[in-house]
């Protein structure tokens, strides 16, 4: 299974050479199951946002890849991220989506475990263990790498793989849109209200690709744009902006990671797209004259739609959110979406985006439900005999990658697939590579 220069994967299921993925990666149940040992046993999974769980005792369970998990903080304030199983018998010792407590307790057996993981209470220890159970080497399994960047919570499964920031790489500077405060505060991002959750039935790579960089699909929304869901009632977003700014595809090649951006020139004044709203157009005039104060030439780029390799993508401009595509089976996607505001932005600016972020993404979001019919229909399609046999298309732009734009990645301007590219060829070389080291250096350089 080696990779090769211009082909990769097994059977030849990713043609870097032709611009070609085949139908199986999307379909098949075997290249599922070697997905969840190869890509998300050992990649950097988003888990939570810190806000989620602000006191002692908070907690929130997630997941990472198909195993459930636990982010906590413990008495002592330190952030955990815990399999979600009972170390007795593997039953979920956790099975509300969030809440506070003082112990985890399972309601198989009764085993319970602290905060920091250690198991505490064991029924019966006396009579049925004889006080010999060895309770320090029975706690949860904790991640053995867990990060905080700029408020989010990441996790990785594998204790040899590079830190986060290794891991993202170039990405930083476009997740950072989506991160940092607008308003220049130091308080950053908080979670908006609850995160909301609904099962596709489609591959989980539809949706991560779809983010990295489709600036080719716009003929999906149409009637979106008709219909003005957009916080100035023209379009689904603050199309004025947008019309000021050219849009470029970044690659992040190391890291599979991709993004589609807007660039704009130093010289483009505030444009207003929330006419309606008086307190909240004045707040977001703010955020734009302080990040061009602050940032100079480099604020130029403006908000983008990306993907952190294998799963988490984002919106940095609005609706400003984080998803997470959790894989469910072959064809079965369980999507998780985070909506993000500065936290100290006006309650009545909360409160309008909380509005506009419910019109545009989610299950009941105009746009988001144009998407996962494409996605639906599209893994329809590709399940039969013959479908399988002829893969898909990837070959836009070709040969035609670059540009001089300063900004970090391997830039194009306008409409390409070289991020969907540059995701495949990540993904081959993780089903491929035997650990991460063998990642560090793919096709043995």
């Amino acid at each position: 299974m080696a990779i090769h220069p211009g082909t990769s994967a097994t059977g030849n299921l990713v043609d870097l050479s032709q611009g070609t993925i085949s139908r199986e990666v999307f379909v098949n149940s075997s290249i599922y199951q070697q997905e969840q040992e190869q890509v998300f046993a050992r990649s950097w999974l988003f888990v939570g946002h810190e806000s989620q769980i602000p006191s002692p005792g908070d907690y929130f369970v997630s997941s990472m890849g198909e195993e459930s998990v636990i982010m906590c903080r413990d008495r002592q304030g330190q952030i955990h991220v815990f399999l979600n199983t009972c170390m007795h018998r593997g039953m979920k010792v956790c099975r509300y989506d969030e809440g506070n407590t003082a112990v985890f307790t399972c309601p198989y057996h009764g085993w319970s475990y602290a905060t920091d993981g250690q198991l505490v209470g064991v029924p019966y220890f006396k009579e049925a263990y004889r006080e010999q159970l060895d309770k320090s080497q029975w706690g949860l399994i904790e991640v053995p790498q867990l990060a905080n960047y700029k408020g989010t919570i990441w996790a990785n499964w594998d204790a040899s793989a590079p830190s986060l920031t290794s891991y993202l790489g170039d990405m930083k500077t476009y997740l950072d849109t989506a991160l940092d405060a607008r308003d220049g505060s130091e308080g950053g991002a908080e979670v908006l209200m609850g995160i909301q959750k609904w099962i596709i039935p489609s591959n989980w790579k539809f949706a991560a690709e779809n983010f990295s960089g489709d600036a080719y699909h716009n003929i999906s929304h149409r009637s979106v744009d008709m219909v003005g869901i957009g916080p100035s009632g023209r379009n689904r977003r603050d199309t004025d902006e947008r019309d000021t700014a050219f849009r470029i595809c970044t690659a992040v090649p190391e890291g599979g990671h991709g993004a589609l951006s807007y660039w704009q020139a130093e010289d483009i004044p505030y444009s207003s797209s929330y006419q309606n709203h008086p307190i909240v157009d004045e707040y977001f005039r703010h955020c734009y004259e302080e990040r061009k104060r602050r940032m100079g030439k480099d604020a130029g780029l403006l908000g983008s739609v990306g993907t952190v390799f294998p799963n988490a993508s984002y919106l940095a401009r609005q609706p400003r959110s984080i998803a997470v595509w959790h894989p469910r089976g072959a064809m079965k996607t369980e999507a998780w979406r985070w909506f993000l505001v500065d936290k100290g932005a006006p309650n009545e600016v909360k409160e309008i985006l909380r509005h506009y972020y419910m019109r545009y993404s989610g299950p009941a979001g105009m746009t988001e439900q144009d998407d996962m019919e494409n996605w639906n229909y599209a893994s329809a399609a590709s399940k039969g005999v013959i479908a399988r046999r002829y893969p898909y298309n990837y070959q836009m732009g070709m040969g035609h990658e670059g540009s001089d734009v300063p900004l970090p990645g391997l830039i194009t301007p306008n409409i390409t697939e070289q991020n969907q590219r540059n995701f495949y060829k990540r993904w081959a070389e993780y089903m491929d590579a035997d650990n991460w080291e063998d990642l560090l250096t793919p096709h043995g350089k």
